[in-house]
């Protein structure tokens, strides 16, 4: 008899362009993942509402999330992808899990912080309650197993809070999710500009390579990405702008390519202009097959839909157990 694998959630906010970093950071795990797990991948555009993006943009922007992660690898025939708002009983669970949401600890999360500093005119109830609507995302599925960033740990800390006070107080029903990541295959693509920060979805284009761009953006990027002049002495030491366009090579480049340049950088030789160039041919080769893939998937609206349709019905099957369970315990069951 098999045994039943443990599930895995996550999901991606459909906003600004999916870049090199989430690739190797994020997509690159999830396929891994499909293998060993029973996962369930979702956009987030529930999520997205909070900045009140244009509806038309909204409906293309999920289109093309959903489009690039199956161009990058997702098997649809091995892991549940679905819209948030395919599946209405994570509305309900989120208004059950609000009920256990207290306003201190919600004003407290260093990202509704920020946010409030940011947008001051938009300080909403749907950004204040963001980490119960993220941890019901994951509950709702009862995963154990959560590919987070750092930046996320305190929102999936929220999420084991939020399934300890329910069990506490109405009878045990979800895990506690863990993160989870292989720790062997984690990488952090920095930004080109050699600034130190990472490549954004919607910040600084120039200096992030997108999944979409066109083999010529792609060539330009790179061949203004910063480098150093360096003193050209042997065994200096290596500026992090280099090494950081190093590790990308490591990337997408033969071993033999990054030992040339990492040598020549050592002996006080390196050419950075034919590194860029080499780089650049090597970026094309790994980012149009995604690019074509995800723009022909673009263009069969048909089949995003069916792959949605059929991810929603299997999300929402496991929810709807999830969601019963929740009201049986708290005595929201008069029919039965």
């Amino acid at each position: 008899m098999a045994t039943e694998k443990e599930i895995v959630v996550s999901g991606i906010r459909p906003t600004g362009y999916l870049h090199l970093g989430n690739y190797f950071g994020a997509i690159r795990n999830y396929i891994r993942m499909q293998e060993e797990f029973d996962c369930y991948f979702f956009v987030a555009d529930w999520h997205s509402l909070t900045t009140h993006p244009n509806p038309k943009d909204l409906q293309a922007n999920v289109m093309r999330v959903l489009a690039e992660n199956i161009a990058s690898g997702l098997d649809p025939e091995k892991v549940t992808l679905y819209a948030q708002s395919h599946v209405p009983e994570i509305a309900e669970l989120y208004l059950l899990m609000n009920m256990l949401a207290y306003k201190g600890e919600l004003e407290k999360v260093p990202t509704f912080k920020d946010k409030v500093r940011l947008q001051p005119e938009n300080v909403n109830a749907g950004l204040l309650t963001y980490p119960v609507l993220m941890s019901v995302d994951i509950l709702i599925q009862r995963a154990v197993k959560v590919p987070v960033g750092k930046d996320q740990g305190q929102h999936l800390e929220m999420a084991r809070n939020f399934a300890q006070r329910f069990n506490n107080r109405y009878g045990n029903l979800f895990p506690e999710p863990v993160a989870f990541n292989y720790g062997d295959n984690l990488v952090r693509i920095l930004s080109l500009d050699g600034k130190g920060g990472k490549m954004s979805k919607s910040e600084n284009e120039m200096s992030t390579l997108y999944l979409s761009d066109s083999d010529e953006q792609i060539r330009k990027k790179l061949g203004k990405a910063k480098t150093d002049s360096g003193s050209g002495v042997p065994g200096e030491p290596m500026p992090e702008s280099v090494a950081n366009l190093i590790e990308i090579m490591k990337l997408v480049s033969t071993p033999d390519t990054v030992q040339f340049y990492t040598d020549a950088f050592n002996a006080g030789s390196i050419r950075y202009g034919d590194m860029k160039t080499q780089l650049g041919e090597d970026m094309v080769k790994f980012i149009a097959p995604i690019r074509e893939k995800a723009k022909d998937l673009q263009e069969n609206r048909a089949y995003l839909h069916k792959i949605m349709k059929e991810g929603a019905e299997k999300a929402r099957a496991n929810a709807a157990q999830t969601l019963q369970q929740a009201r049986n315990l708290m005595g929201l069951n008069y029919f039965e």
